[in-house]
């Protein structure tokens, strides 16, 4: 084991070269980042007459019937037959960020990776149920990749930096720096040392600063309370976490499923219309089934919910995303995730209430929220960072999260030691 403050970079060395492809890819990263989520916005306007992130589900909401359906039928018809397309003329290249670090050398097509990330924020933006950071996620990526061969890295240090690109995606979308770094030391490279987070953070930093051309830089939940320490809290964060190890192991295990028996060949023409035809029904009576869930993670954050609807989310939201992931879509899972531990936090704080009240209903769902994405990705280091940037209003829940999504990561490990990216990649590679 590399000791955090050795003299040496091992395989990567960081050399002036190296930090400058790092500044660069993290420049490129933002760009099209903003690109992306410029796109996104695009696509959600046109369907629903969204104009931000923050109105999307009142629009979704404001919306009959059909006009609530068919922009999902026409994600359908796009994403299957643009998929189908996509990886029938580009058949073996690669566009998997986790696959190409853990079993390639890193290297990725940038004509897939571009298709592949242009088709899934057009339908994440018509309403499917997937994340928006697997774009820039794998674009950051892609960066790294680009940026690698014209400065003739190393393969070890092509490694690193595409890593590096894909953090930084992730961390400029969501302006979350710090929790975009350890997302790449701690899920994509899979260790916390200074040769590690030095560039990771670099990366992470210039990609966020430059996003912010065309993204806000404030917390992406904004009006999330400043919720304060109370032991009734901790009491159920310790109650909670091994409820929440379970529920995710059996989540993990679920998407491993769906991605091994995904749709493929012709039948990717129908499915995704199929899939996302289902949703829009379940969402008539469950509009923030739309998107990728950042509506469900702000409503139980603000406990603006009744019992009833949280409990429909938190089972509802996992099925309407594994039945996308199925159909051959491409999305993160990021979200989606988060979305359904806090749904589940927001559920269960209100039972807990009945028994020990006096706690918000918020501080429950970000509780919640920590712990599942804590353990569905084997990362409660990136997971307690995300939240606390995110909400800017996790500090004072702390001890309860480390709590919660400790036992929760244990927990799931112990039955699997699967995560949400690496239970897609357990199945032989497809075209």
């Amino acid at each position: 084991m590399m000791q955090p403050n050795v003299t040496h970079d091992g395989d990567a060395a960081l050399t002036l070269r190296f930090w400058g492809a790092i500044v660069l890819t993290g420049v490129l990263t933002g760009l099209i980042g903003d690109l992306l989520m410029g796109l996104l916005r695009l696509v959600s306007r046109i369907a629903f007459g969204a104009r931000g992130f923050g109105d999307f589900a009142d629009k979704v909401a404001a919306a009959g019937p059909w006009h609530r359906l068919t922009p999902l039928l026409v994600a359908g018809v796009i994403g299957g037959v643009g998929w189908y397309l996509l990886r029938r003329f580009t058949p073996g290249r690669k566009s998997e960020v986790d696959d190409v670090l853990w079993t390639g050398e890193g290297r990725l097509s940038v004509r897939r990776s571009a298709g592949t990330s242009v088709l899934s924020e057009i339908v994440v933006g018509l309403g499917a149920s997937l994340g928006r950071e697997a774009a820039p996620k794998l674009m950051g990526a892609v960066s790294g990749n680009v940026v690698a061969g014209w400065l003739r890295l190393t393969p070890a240090q092509l490694r690193l930096l595409v890593a590096c690109g894909a953090g930084a995606g992730l961390a400029c979308v969501y302006n979350v720096p710090l929790g975009g770094a350890l997302f790449t030391a701690e899920v994509l490279v899979g260790a916390v040392n200074l040769p590690i987070v030095l560039p990771a953070l670099a990366c992470a930093g210039v990609a966020t600063v430059t996003a912010w051309v065309g993204l806000s830089d404030h917390a992406t939940y904004v009006g999330i309370p400043q919720f304060s320490y109370d032991p009734r809290l901790l009491v159920w964060a310790l109650l909670l976490g091994p409820v929440v190890g379970v529920l995710a192991a059996g989540y993990v295990r679920l998407i491993g499923i769906v991605s091994h028996y995904r749709v493929t060949g012709r039948w990717m023409l129908i499915a995704p219309l199929v899939a996302f035809a289902v949703l829009g029904v379940l969402a008539l009576r469950y509009p923030l089934l739309y998107g990728n869930g950042s509506d469900i993670a702000r409503l139980g954050l603000i406990g603006g919910g009744s019992l009833a609807l949280f409990v429909a989310l938190a089972v509802l939201k996992p099925f309407v995303t594994l039945l996308c992931l199925g159909s051959g879509a491409s999305g993160g899972l990021f979200t989606p995730v988060l979305s359904t531990g806090a749904a589940l936090g927001a559920a269960l704080g209100i039972l807990w209430s009945d028994v020990w009240p006096g706690s918000p209903v918020g501080a429950y769902a970000l509780i919640g929220a920590a712990a599942m994405v804590g353990a569905g990705m084997q990362a409660p280091l990136a997971a307690l960072a995300l939240l606390l940037e995110l909400t800017h209003g996790g500090f004072g829940l702390m001890v309860p999260m480390i709590v919660a999504a400790v036992i929760a990561t244990a927990i799931t490990r112990w039955i699997d030691g699967y995560s949400i990216y690496s239970a897609r990649l357990s199945a032989p590679a497809r075209v």
